[in-house]
């Protein structure tokens, strides 16, 4: 007879957390070099053609920007809570820090989509062959700042609606699930959705601070 070939990482409840986290850790490693790369090339862009980024970044609106800012920090926040009632295993306050934490996701996608129909509305959106009217200097370059713009923040937005997904997924299956399953699942999620909030952290001051 041969050999069994089955691995053991999931042999014993440990070996299986450690080998969860670890395969978390590489996803949100892949993914972090994908934005890093997007904004290097920002970066890159931002250096070559300055006053152009400038100009179009003033076109940004920075309320509505440090607005979502707060709304996410706040999300994150009342994932910390959901990490802390599960660990504690008080299942009734965590299933409601889960709820605000998807639901503060909502608001902030709420008030994106808001900013891009300003965006949309005032020409400053060249995606899915919509018309762009620059009056700064440097129109080209400030089109590509804002191509750049909508890459990064709807790649973020993509990210924030798959995290809100995995919650309500969770909080479908959370009555049939075991006590351990929970603690593991919460803290799974809870590094994906920091991940994602780090992210924005990074975005908003490259994008809507600049010269500010």
């Amino acid at each position: 007879m041969r050999a069994s070939t089955e691995s053991v990482a999931f042999d014993t409840k440990a070996r299986e957390k450690a080998a969860d986290t670890f395969g978390m850790w590489v996803f949100i490693g892949s993914e972090a070099m994908l934005f890093g790369a997007i904004l290097l090339v920002f970066l890159i862009a931002r250096i070559s053609y300055g006053t152009a980024f400038a100009a179009a970044s003033q076109r940004l609106s920075l309320p509505l920007g440090t607005l979502n800012t707060a709304v996410l920090l706040t999300s994150s926040f009342a994932m910390v809570l959901a990490h802390m009632f599960t660990a504690s295993r008080r299942w009734r306050p965590a299933v409601w820090a889960l709820i605000c934490t998807s639901l503060l996701g909502i608001v902030f996608l709420f008030v994106k989509a808001v900013e891009y129909g300003r965006e949309f509305k005032e020409g400053l959106a060249p995606v899915l062959g919509a018309p762009f009217s620059f009056t700064g200097p440097d129109p080209t370059h400030a089109e590509f700042f804002f191509a750049l713009y909508f890459a990064m923040t709807s790649l973020h937005a993509l990210h924030l609606i798959c995290g809100i997904a995995v919650i309500a997924g969770m909080l479908l299956l959370w009555p049939g699930t075991t006590e351990a399953s929970r603690i593991h699942r919460v803290q799974a999620i809870g590094l994906y959705w920091h991940f994602v909030d780090i992210v924005w952290v990074f975005l908003f001051p490259v994008l809507y601070l600049i010269n500010r």
